[in-house]
């Protein structure tokens, strides 16, 4: 089965394509759907078609990354999915219009991003790196059935007392947890 359309209950998932940047762009550059970490907001449509690229390499070299999420009649929800991080484990990502929040999206995208994941590399861990402070962030990561297996600072992150979580689907060594938690 092709990873680059999938239809959940009420989603259409798709890999992200050059005709995606203006919603995908709409989407990062929105104040609301960064209130944990403002800084990473998109100001310039640049910084989205960057990401669109890192997406795509994703897709052309492992066969998954993240999709773009919309529903019946089209209308963009957000983005999400799993993206390899650093080879080492999926990176489980999501990030929602401010107008689907509280509707169950999150988790038909994580529940198809976990499959998926099963499926091109069942023999990674599904990890999800996330700022304490989101509170919506952690308890969709709970829902999802991962666990909380890291609590630290932030690297790199211009705020310094912020602290990054890392749950996974399964335990990690402490050498996949250092590379994981040291970028």
């Amino acid at each position: 089965m092709s990873e680059e359309l999938v239809r959940t209950e009420r989603l259409v998932l798709t890999r992200p394509v050059p005709a995606d940047l203006d919603d995908v762009f709409a989407l990062y550059s929105d104040p609301a759907v960064w209130e944990h970490f403002p800084s990473r907001r998109h100001t310039h449509r640049d910084a989205t078609a960057q990401l669109l690229e890192h997406v795509d390499e994703s897709w052309r070299l492992i066969g998954l990354g993240s999709w773009v999420a919309r529903d019946a009649d089209g209308t963009l929800v957000g983005t999400g999915g799993c993206d390899l991080r650093l080879g080492l484990a999926w990176n489980l990502g999501y990030r929602l219009a401010r107008s689907a929040w509280g509707r169950g999206f999150a988790q038909e995208v994580i529940r198809a991003a976990l499959a998926a994941a099963g499926r091109v590399r069942p023999d990674l861990a599904v990890t999800a790196y996330l700022l304490e402070h989101n509170v919506r962030s952690k308890a969709t990561a709970e829902r999802a059935g991962l666990d909380l297996v890291w609590t630290g600072p932030d690297a790199g992150n211009p705020d310094r007392d912020a602290v990054r979580l890392l749950y996974a689907d399964r335990p990690l060594s402490a050498i996949v947890v250092r590379e994981l938690t040291a970028t």
